[in-house]
């Protein structure tokens, strides 16, 4: 069996990172941090009209008709820019909530009892009645907390929060899995990024007379972020392929592991500059934690994998 992209796959992969690279460079990634949480809107249509929402649709339907594969592919190049809004959500909604697919509506859900972008979204998953604002760990992700009483939605169903919602009560999303597994591309996305940011940082930073590079201790730190990023990699793309629930939470688990822990080792190696605000790398360290907290958690994760074991 081959598991190697096909040349398509390549393409599609090359593209998307070609179109993050013109629109949400470095400048747009500090623009959005400084936006403090204010969703763009312009970037988010321009997502909608490449594809970005409607890639799981069926063409008779107005999408692009490609599979949970190529989804993940996509959304491993979104988490390596860092890119913000509550993508995942907005995707799964296409072809369910009018607009989504073409990046018009911004769709949100309920979930692990925190709504992410709650103030900048259109439609709303779940019942969030009560939800409070929090300080989110994340510049890039506002959060809502949702009140002990209320259960927590699981994109299983719908309930119309007053003005934000237009969807109908009967309607259904797909199941939190694919959620799970398009959030754990993303940290994929992310620890691929961490990886090149320590290497190249590695590879330029001279003490000693030397670059860091050369020292034994950070050869190995770069070598062990790139095998996590790889182990999750290559068990994101087999869960993408078999779509099983095991197999996505096992993959969920060593995503989210790769991503925190390679942005920690990417901040051990740039040393005291990476923890600074101009440092990118504690974005990625930040955002890495919020996704962790997106359902699985490590803790769900791992009593999926014990309870198949």
């Amino acid at each position: 069996m081959d598991f190697r992209l096909t040349d398509d796959q390549k393409a599609l992969k090359a593209g998307v990172r070609e179109l993050l690279a013109g629109r949400f460079d470095r400048e747009a990634l500090r623009a959005a941090v400084d936006a403090g949480g204010t969703l763009d809107r312009a970037l988010w249509r321009e997502l909608g009209a490449a594809g970005f929402f409607a890639l799981q649709l069926p063409e008779s339907e107005g999408g692009v008709g490609l599979g949970l594969p190529e989804a993940v592919l996509v959304f491993e190049e979104a988490g390596r820019v860092l890119l913000p809004g509550p993508l995942i959500t907005t995707h799964l909604a296409a072809g369910v909530v009018e607009g989504a697919a073409e990046g018009e509506v911004v769709v949100t859900a309920a979930g692990g009892g925190l709504v992410e972008w709650l103030d900048e979204a259109d439609v709303v998953v779940g019942d969030v009645e009560g939800a409070q604002p929090v300080r989110s760990v994340d510049p890039l992700t506002p959060l809502h907390r949702l009140p002990a009483a209320v259960v927590s939605g699981d994109m299983s169903g719908t309930r119309p929060p007053g003005r934000r919602s237009d969807v109908a009560s009967e309607q259904r999303l797909p199941p939190t899995g694919l959620a799970a597994l398009l959030s754990a591309a993303e940290q994929v996305g992310s620890a691929a990024r961490t990886t090149e940011m320590a290497v190249s940082h590695a590879r330029t930073r001279v003490q000693f007379g030397q670059v860091i590079g050369a020292f034994q201790a950070v050869k190995h730190l770069c070598a062990q972020m790139l095998v996590r990023a790889e182990v999750a990699r290559a068990a994101v793309y087999g869960a993408a392929v078999t779509g099983d629930p095991v197999e996505i939470a096992g993959a969920k688990l060593l995503a989210d592991e790769a991503a925190v822990d390679c942005a920690r080792d990417c901040l051990q190696v740039h040393g005291g500059m990476g923890f600074t605000w101009e440092a990118d790398v504690h974005l990625h360290l930040k955002r890495a934690w919020v996704r962790a907290e997106r359902g699985p958690t490590k803790a769900r994760a791992e009593e999926a994998e014990a309870a198949h074991l």
